[in-house]
């Protein structure tokens, strides 16, 4: 597994703002994750951090000058112009969008941004009233209309000591966003993924729920790998986990909700990736206020019915139409694994399921790791080894590409 930003050659445009400073930190993010980062610089950014920091973070020359042509380079804007995958623009002041956004190019970066084909994501950074004005708006509409990509600004404090909108977003929202846009192009591009994560909870009272340990890790690495791959994915969530960037996130509480959301983001689905833990039963009655102890030794019979069948239904609807085109489940068994995860796949019309032991220290739920044997419908079955929950997405998602590459 490779991060999608491993290779990626990306053109990190600074421009003068007080938000520069965070760009070099950035920049050390693009690095580890593998991009090969050329770094320009506007005359005013220069006024806020040195070109030697992001020459010593890169390892690379620092372009500032349009009309500077290193010895043995072609001329720079369009050699970067003609060689980069992504333009990222961080921090983008008020200026730079205005110069961009009006085809201007009096330097080297909105050169740059006039020349490239590749994809521009802008970052901005300024003053509140400065982002708020029509002409910034008017300018950012623009540049959105022409297939720019934007992220942030975040509110807080500005260098005013002034707080509202304006501030540079955070590196690591930067850097999921430049995966976003550079996942455009991946093997899943144009399709339509949809991933259940989380345990599902049924009410017994306003403040008490019958649930189980699942903590939804395994469906987010999923949906975030599908993401990264290029896939429109829908993440229908019952986790308290963070909603990741770039897919939509359905949040569901209860098995009955999450099955109105399935069934409705699956109708012209390419695929459908079950690895929520669904709660089987849920109380037949549910209180409406919190139920009081009566006495100290008393105890409390709570009656529970069978909840619908999600992956039933979504067979159901599948031979009447066809889509998802693929179903993937999860059995998470505690005992007689792979007998169990068969009767689970044959009885759900499953194209493919992922077993695992959830009473495994380093494989059950809530740990960063998984252990997993993968069934088809052709009899085989491949343990995998010990995994990060990333790997073990990429490897259902590489059978899932094999499966959906057939279907055409």
């Amino acid at each position: 597994m490779s991060d999608v930003l491993a290779n990626k050659r990306v053109v990190l445009g600074v421009s003068g703002g007080i938000a520069a400073y965070k760009a070099a930190m950035l920049c050390s993010r693009l690095v580890q994750a593998g991009a090969q980062v050329e770094v320009v610089m506007t005359e005013a950014a220069q006024k806020f951090i040195a070109p030697l920091t992001f020459q010593a973070l890169t390892h690379r020359p620092v372009y500032t000058d349009i009309f500077h042509i290193p010895e043995g380079e072609n001329i720079p804007h369009i050699a970067l112009a003609d060689t980069t995958d992504l333009l990222l623009i961080a921090p983008a002041t008020a200026n730079t969008l205005g110069k961009i956004a009006n085809g201007l190019a009096n330097d080297l970066l909105s050169a740059i941004a006039l020349a490239t084909p590749a994809p521009l994501l802008l970052a901005p950074a300024m003053e509140t009233d400065m982002w708020q004005h029509p002409a910034t708006q008017s300018n950012v509409a623009k540049l959105q209309g022409w297939g720019a990509a934007l992220v942030g600004p975040a509110e807080g404090r500005l260098a005013s000591g002034a707080t509202g909108p304006g501030r540079l977003a955070e590196p690591e929202v930067i850097l999921e966003m430049a995966r976003v846009v550079l996942a455009r192009q991946g093997d899943l591009a144009g399709r339509r993924v949809v991933v259940t994560a989380g345990g599902t909870r049924e009410a017994i009272d306003p403040v008490r729920f019958v649930s189980n340990y699942s903590s939804g890790k395994m469906g987010y690495a999923i949906a975030l790998a599908a993401r990264d791959r290029g896939a429109a994915v829908t993440l229908i969530s019952s986790a308290a986990l963070p909603a990741p960037l770039g897919l939509e996130v359905v949040p569901v509480d209860s098995a009955r909700a999450m099955l109105a959301a399935v069934l409705d983001a699956t109708d012209q689905a390419d695929a459908l990736i079950m690895s929520a833990a669904v709660a089987d039963f849920r109380p037949v009655n549910v209180a409406e206020q919190k139920i009081k102890k009566k006495g100290e030794t008393e105890g409390m019979v709570l009656e529970l019915t069978r909840n619908p069948d999600i992956l039933a239904e979504v067979a159901l609807r599948k031979r009447d139409t066809g889509f998802p085109r693929v179903t993937v489940g999860f059995a998470a068994e505690t005992q007689d694994v792979l007998a169990n995860a068969q009767t689970k796949l044959e009885r759900k019309r499953l194209d493919f399921i992922v077993a695992n032991d959830v009473t495994a220290a380093d494989a059950g739920f809530a740990v960063e790791t998984n252990r997993v044997t993968i069934l088809a419908t052709d009899g085989s079955q491949t343990a995998l080894p010990l995994l990060t929950k990333r790997e073990v997405a990429e490897e259902i998602l590489d059978r899932m590409a094999k499966l959906l590459a057939g279907d055409q």
